[in-house]
């Protein structure tokens, strides 16, 4: 048990561009003391002993084992995310872990079984739905801006794939928890259980490779729900035309529209919404208009 008098003690595992990532967040917060980091590359290692202060290690066992943190952060590949967080589980460690989770459904149910048994903090990264953007989405539908949602459109497009690629790297290795599914799908399902519920039945799932040779590049599917609504997905991260990932939704009900990406929200309406000041036809949010501040952010 940490007391609000203690600084919270965090471990990281994993220390690639996402680790740095998280660091460089975590290193501001006035009640956290980063006190290792684990990493199997000897080059990583050599410049984290140069330029930082927490002691290193080539293992995460040996890591948590002498350190004892309070929590660790855990930016590896998908494929050791579950060997991870079950040792750290067995020592009463709190986590915090790229998405995916796992890239087994059942190891993913055990730990998270065990995570709510014992009590401990558990997150994955899925940062989408604390995009103020998102959030306010998420207001205006439960508050029946546009009534009844009767279908939807999830896009994320990206140029992370744009060359032929092998199997040297992670994000281009099936075994390891590479494509597109686990490395931007996943944000996009994580914002429609978010945003609309939990789709009672996939159809229509396509998978198609573009630049890689291993995993898929493209996905396009369509959910269903009992209720009647109906929705699509597709995700391409081989998409040159665009200089950032981007996303898209588009949501139809029975009073309006919504379009939304990560910084602005568009709302038609059949008739005014006095209660956020909405009126009939047209009206555009900016997420400079909503946001919240906070004290720091890397990307």
């Amino acid at each position: 048990m940490i007391n609000q008098e203690q600084k919270i003690k965090i471990g990281f595992v994993g220390f690639g561009r996402m680790g740095i990532t998280h660091y460089s967040i975590l290193n501001t917060h006035p009640k956290v003391e980063i006190i290792a980091i684990s990493d199997t590359s000897p080059l990583v290692i050599k410049l984290i002993e140069k330029y930082l202060r927490p002691k290193t290690f080539s293992s995460y066992k040996e890591m948590i084992d002498k350190m004892m943190p309070n929590a660790i952060v855990i930016s590896t590949p998908p494929n050791v995310h579950y060997e991870i967080i079950k040792y750290a589980s067995e020592r009463n460690i709190h986590i915090f872990v790229e998405k995916p989770f796992t890239v087994d459904i059942n190891q993913a149910k055990e730990l998270r079984d065990t995570y709510e048994k014992i009590g401990l903090v558990n997150q994955v990264g899925y940062v989408y739905r604390f995009n103020d953007i998102f959030i306010k989405l998420k207001e205006f539908m439960h508050a029946g801006v546009i009534g009844k949602l009767y279908d939807f459109k999830f896009e994320f497009m990206s140029p992370t794939i744009i060359r032929k690629t092998n199997k040297s790297s992670w994000r281009s290795n099936k075994e390891m928890g590479g494509g597109v599914l686990y490395e931007m799908a996943s944000h996009m399902i994580d914002l429609i259980n978010y945003l609309i519920g939990k789709p009672d039945k996939i159809t229509g799932a396509i998978k198609n490779r573009i630049n890689s040779i291993d995993v898929d590049d493209l996905i396009t599917c369509t959910f269903l729900f009992n209720s009647g609504i109906t929705g699509i997905l597709h995700v391409n991260w081989s998409d040159k035309s665009y200089r950032k990932p981007a996303i898209f939704i588009e949501l139809f009900g029975e009073l309006g529209k919504i379009i939304a990406d990560q910084y602005t929200m568009k709302i038609f309406l059949d008739r005014p919404f006095d209660k956020y000041n909405l009126k009939k036809g047209w009206n555009i949010i900016y997420i400079t208009d909503i946001f919240e501040p906070i004290p720091f952010y890397v990307r």
